[in-house]
């Protein structure tokens, strides 16, 4: 029998703020398709609202995030699949202002963790981002290239304003 183990009292805020999310939840039914044609690969930084920056709503766009907004092997497995399976026809790439990506090399960044962690973190890697402009037309030119992504979906990189809320196109 495969049991899991009670939540911990680190999690009873969660928990109990995730019922009363269910209370008013409206969500239940969605079929899981992008019903906007939309995807979205960005940043896990918690200041970026990726429906919201574009006027979406929940159900309307396949959302990958990772620290960066980097288009990663998963992201381009993503973005496979969401172009085949889920209704994707426009990928928006979106890197932000005042990015931790940016603010270290991978060495310093090595470092950081490792002293924090109190282990070494030589070993891992972490797709730190010294020029956001090339990275953006890189990560661009890697889905528009992918084999299996058509020529028919529309992908852009824009430059996502932590302060401002603001969109700017770069690629």
């Amino acid at each position: 029998m495969n049991e899991n183990p009670p939540p911990t009292a680190a999690f009873d805020d969660l928990l109990t703020a995730n019922a009363a999310f269910a209370e008013r939840f409206t969500l239940g039914g969605f079929d899981g398709i992008a019903h906007s044609g939309v995807a979205v690969v960005t940043c896990m930084d918690s200041r970026i609202d990726p429906l919201g920056m574009v006027g979406l709503s929940p159900g309307d766009a396949k959302i990958f995030r990772n620290p960066g907004g980097r288009v990663t092997a998963a992201a381009l497995e993503a973005l496979v699949l969401g172009v085949h399976l889920l209704n994707v026809q426009r990928i928006l790439v979106v890197p932000h202002t005042r990015c931790a990506m940016t603010a270290h090399t991978e060495v310093e960044l090595r470092a950081l963790i490792g002293e924090k962690a109190g282990t070494d973190a030589s070993w891992q890697g972490f797709h730190v981002v010294p020029d956001q402009d090339a990275a953006l037309r890189a990560d661009v030119a890697a889905i528009r290239s992918h084999p299996l992504i058509p020529d028919t979906v529309e992908v852009g990189g824009f430059l996502y304003d932590v302060d401002t809320g603001l969109l700017e196109h770069r690629a």
